[in-house]
């Protein structure tokens, strides 16, 4: 198997990973745009963030904006770089329950690669719920279940075969760079990502707009977006 592994170094500019990434900024600039418009400043919540991630934008920009960012993660340790920058705030909380926040506590929730990672079905509407609470408009990004190659393992088709085969495949190195010492490993990583699809996710997002990212003829990963309500 090969070592896909380049394809999402997103330390290098020119990978697959961090042109798809530059992408999504387009959505994610019309809706930052379209609040401070209508506010003059943004207040972001990044259900499970972290501050690599916004590097998509310059920092003159976010701050131009007046863009806020919270960064929500339960494995979230602030960095001093962090906790110096008055533009971004790190939290450690769980984005599937956030009960200190209330209703509409910030102007867009965003997530990026997160949702498919909660857990359970439950914990997933648990985690859209959240989503749809904190804020009036929100983004969220998970990578598509019918796209051939599995974005984690960077395996083709691996996500679709039966989970005990996905567990033994680790056991037995078919995936050199993702192999397991036993089977515990390997159930807990197969589990540890659950991919969707386009159904699944209007269900869970039913007031969302549901959009495809596309690499050639693949529809690789969905975007669901509710935009900010109109004055």
């Amino acid at each position: 198997m090969p070592d896909l592994s380049r394809l999402v170094d997103y330390s290098n500019p020119n990978s697959l990973g961090s042109r798809l990434r530059l992408r999504r900024r387009h959505h994610l600039e019309g809706l930052i745009e379209a609040i401070y418009q209508r506010k003059g400043s943004v207040r972001i919540v990044d259900l499970g963030g972290r501050r690599e991630y916004w590097k998509l934008f310059d920092d003159l920009y976010l701050r131009s904006r007046k863009v806020h960012v919270t960064l929500v993660n339960p494995e979230y340790t602030p960095t001093n770089t962090d906790q110096v920058d008055p533009n971004f705030l790190a939290v450690s909380g769980d984005g599937c329950s956030l009960p200190c926040y209330q209703d509409n506590s910030f102007d867009l929730t965003h997530s990026n690669s997160t949702i498919e990672h909660v857990g359970t079905w439950e914990r997933m509407e648990a985690f859209a719920q959240e989503s749809r609470r904190l804020a009036p408009a929100y983004y969220l990004q998970t990578p598509y279940f019918w796209f051939p190659i599995e974005p984690h393992f960077l395996a083709p088709f691996f996500h679709w075969l039966p989970e005990s085969w996905r567990a033994k495949a680790l056991l037995t190195k078919w995936i050199a760079h993702e192999s397991s010492s036993d089977l515990g490993e390997s159930m807990r990583r197969v589990r540890s990502a659950v991919l969707l699809d386009k159904a699944q996710l209007s269900f869970l997002l039913p007031d969302g707009t549901i959009r495809f990212e596309w690499i050639g003829v693949f529809p690789k990963s969905l975007i669901a977006i509710r935009q900010p309500p109109i004055p």
